[in-house]
Parts: C-alpha cells; structure tokens; sequence
C-alpha cells in the first residue's frame, strides 16, 4: 500500500464523523411588488453556509407570484432555482472497508411550489397564519468524480441519477405588532412530511420596517431531522439576516 493510500483511508473515517448540530448562517435580500389590490410578486437571492459556517452550502434564486382570493386568504406559486455544494459520500464493503469515494461536488435542482395561506388578526395586534404548502424538486443527473478505492483508481464517468421528489410543508406562524414600535416579533414552527414528518423548522425572530419600502430582518431556526430527506441537511442552528425592498 502506497503512502497516498494510507493518508486517504486514515483520512476518510474522520470525514465521515459527525459531531451532533451543525450552525450555519443564511443570508437573503429580495423585492416585492404588488399590483392592485389583488396581486404581489417577489423574487430574491439566498445564500447558506454550514459546517459551523465555514463550508458554503446552498445559492437560490427565487421568483413568487400570490393572489388575493379574499380577506385573510391568498393563493400562491413561485420557482426556485437551487445550486447545492453536495457533501462528500463514502461507501463501504460488508467487512467495513472503504469502497469508494465521492468528493464533494456543485450540482443544479430545481423547486417548483403552490401554496395556500390563510390568516387571522383577533385583534389590532396579534396576527394567526397557517401556510400549506406543495413542493415538487427535481434534481438532473449529474456526472462527477468517484474514486475506487479497490482498484486505486479515478472514475471520471461515474452519473448520479436524476431525482425527483414531492413534499408537503405545513407552517404556523404568529406575529405581533408593538404599539408605536417599527418592529414586529414572530415566531413559527413547519414540518415537513413526504408520507411521513421528515424534519421540523423553528424559527423566532424580528423584522424592522424603515419608511414602509425597507424592511430588514433577524431570526434564529433550529432544524430537526426525523430522518434522511436527501437535501444535504442536518439538525442544524441557523441564524438569519435579511433585506427586502417594497415597491
């Protein structure tokens, strides 16, 4: 066994152990616009890291479309084009020796979604929000490296199949308005469940609304995992930092 070999498979288990929940950061900017009484549209970029924020994790660029059915109740549609730094995967033989090994690679998904909202406002303050949402993704086949580890060579051809998937997101969300205040406090909590409850998001933050165009935002997520949902995610701390531009 060579040297380079050595430092790989002494390298590889120590890739592949976790250390309980990762943080990371995420970061959006977007504009909104709305037409009439009715219509608004939106569209915005997203950045995310991970690896306690030292790895870049995630690009999307968004484009939303809702309307107004009636008071308290809207309809929406929206695409998202996702550019994912996929995490490293090592496969192993039945004896626990490495098999092969995948570095880490950028790949393309794209996120189509319908949603409906409906929400009530008991008084001037508090503001109730239930969101149900349908998401479909699509990943392409992608060509990367892989590396064998029995035959001590490079697979230059090796294709990840196309994927797709379907999910349902189901959010609660609360608001409330501070009397003569420029922020508002809220808090939500969302699941997601693809025949079963794959993970759930918390968040609590802030927003800060500056002459009714700028509003700036704070927020904290946790993310639980109750199983694999393919989507390069952990249970993870997050903290969130926005801007959003109201035309």
């Amino acid at each position: 066994m060579n040297k380079a070999k050595f430092l790989l498979l002494m390298l590889l288990p120590l890739a592949a152990r976790t250390y309980g929940d990762d943080f990371g950061m995420l970061y959006n900017i977007g504009a909104e616009k709305k037409l009439g009484s009715k219509w608004e549209i939106e569209a915005g970029a997203e950045l995310r890291n991970r690896n306690n924020s030292r790895t870049l994790d995630r690009w999307e660029f968004s484009a939303d479309a809702s309307y107004k059915i009636l008071k308290g109740l809207k309809i929406g549609a929206g695409y998202s084009f996702l550019y994912d730094n996929n995490e490293e995967k090592i496969t192993y033989h039945s004896d626990g020796s490495v098999n092969n090994w995948r570095p880490n690679y950028w790949g393309a998904r794209h996120r189509f979604r319908v949603d409906l909202t409906g929400s009530v406002k008991p008084n001037k303050r508090w503001q109730f929000q239930l969101r149900e949402r349908w998401q479909y993704t699509y990943r392409p086949s992608k060509t990367t490296d892989r590396y064998d580890m029995d035959n001590q060579m490079w697979d230059n051809d090796y294709v990840r199949d196309a994927k797709a998937k379907n999910i349902l997101r189901s959010r609660l969300q609360v608001k409330y308005d501070i009397p003569k205040s420029k922020f508002e406090p809220f808090a939500n909590a969302e699941m997601f469940n693809a025949w079963s409850i794959e993970k759930i998001r918390y968040h609590i933050g802030i927003s800060y609304t500056l002459k009714k165009q700028h509003v700036f935002e704070a927020a904290y997520r946790y993310q639980h995992l109750y199983g694999d949902d393919n989507d390069n995610e952990q249970n993870r701390h997050m903290i969130g930092l926005g801007y959003k531009y109201k035309f």
